[in-house]
């Protein structure tokens, strides 16, 4: 047992967008070909607005939609690997930013597109011994900071964007039993750090693509097998946006219907760290996600990294 649920949401999104007839004025591409391939449309680019900005108003969003006040989060995470600086973390600028307690446990986790089940399943280890059983566990990358505005193979594809989940532990809940995985990589998908003389995000699309087709089932399995359960019994499916082709053959595979799992990569492409939960904060403004709701979260990213977690709203 010990385990946490959804308790509230909430997204923040740059203003600016970016289509893709405007990067078709930038590289060689166009609409037809990027939305044939990868299902988007267009992306939000951050311009005035910060990282720090945007984690913390996802973060007072799904505050308030919780019905909590900060004097009672025990835990803040944020998945991430574009902050506003190394040090400090984007977790500690959201704790001023919002008053958290001073002994509030904070920090960044980055697992790039996977980063915010690494964090949902930390939250609840790190709650089981809290003050305060409530947190916040947050998504947020500012992925146009580290694109090749000329590389046409990686700047079609990315988007910037934060999104927040509160949730809540209690001892007498199950876990989320969460599956997470990684296999060393650096050539696949690759962000060099400070002091490398190229800064700018690298992707071997293929290869990216033919890994994600194995690891999305895979762990779509494991979670299933860990939780004695079958797809049938899963009420929503919330994907990684990375490609809608990726999300549209897993939910054929599995037989989910097109009621039990939505896409938004379309409006915003791939938030990275932030995909889950800016869906998970458009479902629940739809009233897609009562409380009781199970829902089978999977992710996949840089690392390479992998993973897959059984969720409940409370």
């Amino acid at each position: 047992m010990n385990g946490i649920k959804i308790r509230g949401t909430g997204r923040a999104l740059p203003a600016q967008v970016l289509t893709n007839e405007d990067l078709s004025r930038r590289v060689d591409t166009s609409d037809e070909w990027i939305a044939g391939r990868t299902g988007i449309r267009e992306r939000r680019i951050a311009g005035t607005e910060s990282h720090s900005g945007l984690c913390a108003a996802a973060a007072r969003t799904a505050l308030d939609r919780a019905g909590l006040t900060p004097d009672q989060v025990g835990v803040c995470l944020v998945a991430t690997m574009t902050a506003d600086t190394l040090i400090p973390s984007a977790a500690c600028m959201v704790q001023r930013a919002l008053g958290l307690p001073y002994d509030t446990v904070c920090l960044d986790i980055n697992a790039a597109c996977t980063g915010f089940l690494y964090a949902l399943h930390t939250a609840e280890c790190l709650l089981a011994a809290a003050p305060r059983r409530f947190g916040l566990v947050i998504g947020c990358d500012l992925f146009s900071r580290v694109i090749d505005w000329t590389d046409r193979s990686t700047c079609i594809l990315f988007g910037d964007g934060a999104g927040a989940a509160a949730v809540e532990h209690r001892a007498e809940w199950p876990s989320i039993g969460a599956v997470l995985g990684c296999a060393g990589n650096d050539t696949y998908l690759r962000c060099p750090g400070p002091g490398q003389p190229d800064t700018y995000l690298t992707m071997e699309g293929q290869k990216v693509f033919k890994f994600a087709l194995e690891a999305v089932p895979w762990c779509i399995d494991r979670v299933l097998e860990r939780h004695g359960i079958t797809a049938e019994d899963v009420d929503f499916f919330v994907f990684h946006q990375a490609n809608a082709r990726i999300i549209d053959l897993a939910a054929k595979k599995y037989h989910i219907p097109p009621e039990k799992y939505r896409t938004n990569i379309r409006r915003y492409g791939n938030t990275s760290a932030a995909s889950i939960p800016i869906l998970l904060s458009e479902l629940a403004e739809e009233g897609k996600l009562p409380a009781g709701t199970r829902m089978l979260l999977v992710g996949f990213g840089g690392g390479l990294t992998w993973g897959g977690a059984l969720v409940g709203t409370c």
